[in-house]
């Protein structure tokens, strides 16, 4: 109808960067402007996935901003108060900076736009404050659709819809005791990589030795926890072994056959 949603990106990472791919198609959608601490970083993203140069441009104020939006370019800026202006509706943070990224959202709500947290562990730290605020300003507060956070808290939101009591939620993902003393200097051995074709394919050591040692699973089902209001055990999580088809006899709390500590539980096997 001629009047898209307007968006700003802040962090042109993994994730932005992706992100930046598929708004580039999605009708309804403009990309608004890029923020990060590198331009030339924001730009040469947009380009490698596929944003034509010449619609990319430099900005310094709430003005500069507008006139690109107006002229269906993107603006490239590193200040985030440039964005946080008239004409912008959603503000999605991805810049995986816990201080960062609660800061960002904080200011996008209290001047009015939506706010899309795809850092998760700025949501774990303060997401229940943040959608508190958000609800009090008229405006949204969500974690990044397509994570497991907000997979998980969808199912969650067809269940209760249907009328079900929700047991238990999480994943599943592999593990092993041994990931639990895992290192970022230890950590490309469990992978059958060298420290060289990881860092020749990108992947970073830190990140990567969170995805084993239970770090991100732990920060994730904080998120869904928030989200959902339901608990974790007081141990936290235990991994249980279990496959598909034995979901519904193992998470189920103990008194009943099963290794939850409590109905209502947050748990990964």
């Amino acid at each position: 109808q001629g009047n898209p949603v307007q968006v700003v990106v802040v962090g042109a990472g993994k994730f932005g960067t992706m992100f930046l791919a598929q708004a580039r198609t999605t009708p309804g959608l403009h990309l608004a402007a890029v923020v990060d601490l590198d331009p030339s970083r924001a730009s040469d993203a947009l380009v490698r996935v596929g944003w034509p140069a010449e619609q990319i441009v430099p900005v310094s104020t709430a003005g500069e901003l507008a006139d690109a939006v107006l002229r269906g370019r993107v603006g490239v800026t590193t200040d985030v108060g440039v964005v946080l202006s008239d004409g912008i509706d959603v503000l999605v943070e991805s810049t995986g900076d816990v201080t960062a990224a609660a800061r960002h959202a904080v200011a996008a709500i209290d001047t009015g736009l939506h706010v899309v947290m795809v850092t998760v562990e700025a949501d774990v730290l303060v997401g229940p404050a943040l959608a508190r605020r958000a609800s009090e300003a008229g405006v949204v507060y969500s974690l990044a659709y397509g994570d497991q956070p907000a997979l998980v808290c969808e199912l969650v939101d067809w269940a209760r819809s249907c009328g079900f009591d929700v047991i238990a939620a999480g994943k599943g993902t592999r593990y092993l005791p041994s990931y639990h003393s895992s290192t970022p200097a230890t950590v490309w051995d469990h992978y059958g990589l060298t420290a060289t074709e990881a860092e020749q394919a990108g992947m970073r050591s830190q990140m990567f030795n969170s995805f084993l040692d239970g770090t991100k699973s732990a920060i994730e089902m904080a998120a869904i926890a928030n989200a959902t209001g339901l608990t974790s055990a007081p141990q936290g999580l235990q991994f249980p072994p279990c496959g598909t088809d034995d979901l519904a006899s193992v998470l189920i709390p103990r008194e009943f056959g099963g290794q939850l500590h409590h109905k209502g539980q947050v748990e990964v096997v």
